[in-house]
């Protein structure tokens, strides 16, 4: 299986085991319990597969009309390798394409985790620790709060935390795992302690854990700019496809970038 099409399978089953499922044609919506916007989301349907360009329309308007009893804003990640040509068929319905990223993989032996003598790195282990690592995410992303749930087992997804001085400076995630792939999300350091390398330490934390505790073969990211891009290429991490970003217009298509 081509290796955009086996991410785009994964995290769509991923993402089916904790949300509800509204599957239209080549899409399928997917509607988390909380209506924090980006715990729900559009992904496709079937990836590796060729689509019906008059059935988008359709599909993205039951999608959307979904989302809005609920209250959803409607945005949608792809792997354009996946599914070529769903994301204009999209755009050409009403959605705005806010980002090409590349999408970057690291397998066990690849993976480069660096020296962490002068902090401590620790895996999210219960509700309490979950609750750190979502303030600490909240003042990452300046965001009121951040709603992730303290998962027991490690194949449903985790997180870790970077502590400073005892102090807890900076987190990262992985997803649930399908077919042994993982994603690795929700990266983010206090704005006191960037630019010293601890974002990069979570980052190889999660996925070191992932792999050790979770049992993924493989793990992919977004960089959200050229220089998260580096910093995960140092890890170990190489492009081998393509995420298109998308949201409805208004919202929070800033936050797709």
């Amino acid at each position: 299986m081509e290796i955009g099409t086996r991410i785009a399978t994964a995290q769509l089953a991923g993402a089916a085991r904790s949300k509800r499922q509204i599957v239209a044609g080549p899409l399928v919506g997917l509607l988390h319990d909380s209506d924090a916007w980006y715990l729900s989301g559009v992904l496709a349907a079937e990836p590796g597969q060729p689509f019906e360009a008059g059935d988008v329309e359709w599909a993205l308007n039951t999608i959307r009309q979904a989302f809005a009893a609920e209250g959803r804003w409607v945005s949608a990640e792809l792997v354009d390798e996946a599914n070529p040509g769903l994301a204009q068929a999209l755009e050409a319905n009403g959605m705005a394409i806010v980002s090409h990223l590349p999408l970057l993989v690291v397998q066990p032996a690849e993976l480069v985790v660096p020296p962490s003598s002068e902090v401590t790195v620790k895996t999210v282990a219960s509700e309490e620790d979950q609750k750190i690592a979502n303030a600490v995410s909240a003042a990452a992303y300046e965001m009121d709060d951040a709603d992730f749930t303290f998962k027991a087992d490690p194949a449903d997804g985790g997180a870790v935390l970077v502590y400073a001085d005892e102090v807890p400076v900076a987190t990262a995630a992985w997803t649930a795992i399908a077919d042994g792939v993982t994603e690795i999300a929700g990266v983010g350091t206090i704005h006191s302690h960037r630019r010293r390398g601890f974002g990069a330490l979570a980052t190889a934390h999660a996925t070191q854990q992932a792999f050790t505790l979770g049992g993924a073969t493989l793990a992919w990211l977004t960089p959200g700019d050229d220089g998260a891009d580096r910093v995960y290429r140092r890890l170990g991490y190489t492009p081998s496809a393509t995420a298109v970003h998308l949201g409805d217009p208004g919202g929070h298509l800033a936050d797709l970038r």
